[in-house]
């Protein structure tokens, strides 16, 4: 094998071996700036790490100013991009939110009049913007501690009927031929479950959810059939109503 000269260079430093004819050549002529000196019997290699311009760079590396705001730049135009489709989102998340737990509301007060083996009204009330909705146990029309209840806040709020979309395309979805009781949406009242679970008297109501500043985030209908089952219906501001849940 043959060894490169620069090997065999070092090779003489650290076995104390013959030096190469060229050694002395290439050491000094290196780009790491080898140093070579010998004094009699004895050798000494001084090494410089790097040269003093590199050196200076790698102390002041980093972003530039240019290349700093053009990283923010384009971080705010990310940002305005996605922030539609965050709102979008978390008020659709919300729309579900309130019509989930209403429609939970109404199976719970179907359920404890069955439970109870008799009539259990749902008593909606309004209190300054909420609304509040519980199962009336002891039928006194009062909210009480131990009666079970949700509040519907915020954006999200319990609309009367002419702002959402009509509820012709639930009917005709439905094959039903009556139209949808929706008086109790957006207004104080009750509606009471007869011990089969049923609703007394028997009639299907609808409960529209939404945001009477923001119709472009769409609405949501809580339907009550006669028999106390629930179904929740979105639509878009002006579009037709879909079944969800």
């Amino acid at each position: 094998m043959v060894w490169p000269k620069k090997v065999l260079c070092l090779a003489a430093v650290a076995f104390d071996g013959p030096w190469h004819r060229n050694c002395t050549k290439i050491v000094s002529g290196s780009p790491l700036r080898w140093t070579l000196l010998q004094r009699s019997n004895e050798v000494t290699i001084l090494f410089r790490s790097a040269t003093p311009s590199r050196t200076r760079r790698s102390r002041i590396g980093g972003f530039s100013m240019v290349e700093l705001v053009v990283s923010m730049c384009v971080l705010v135009v990310l940002t305005a991009m996605a922030i539609p489709s965050l709102m979008h989102s978390m008020r659709a998340y919300q729309l579900n939110d309130a019509a989930g737990r209403l429609s939970d509301m109404l199976k719970f007060t179907r359920f404890e009049a069955v439970r109870r083996n008799t009539t259990v009204p749902l008593q909606i009330q309004q209190f300054g913007n909420d609304w509040s909705v519980w199962a009336d146990s002891d039928k006194d029309g009062i909210l009480d501690p131990t009666e079970k209840q949700i509040l519907i806040t915020g954006v999200v709020t319990l609309l009367p009927s002419g702002t959402p979309p009509s509820s012709a395309s639930i009917l005709a979805k439905l094959g039903a031929t009556t139209s949808l009781d929706a008086s109790k949406s957006g207004a104080a009242g009750s509606l009471t479950f007869d011990a089969r679970g049923a609703v007394s008297p028997l009639a299907a109501y609808v409960f529209y959810l939404g945001s009477a500043t923001n119709p472009e985030f769409g609405y949501r209908a809580v339907i009550l059939l006669p028999s106390g089952a629930t179904q929740i219906w979105t639509a878009p501001n002006g579009g037709t109503w879909q079944q969800i849940g």
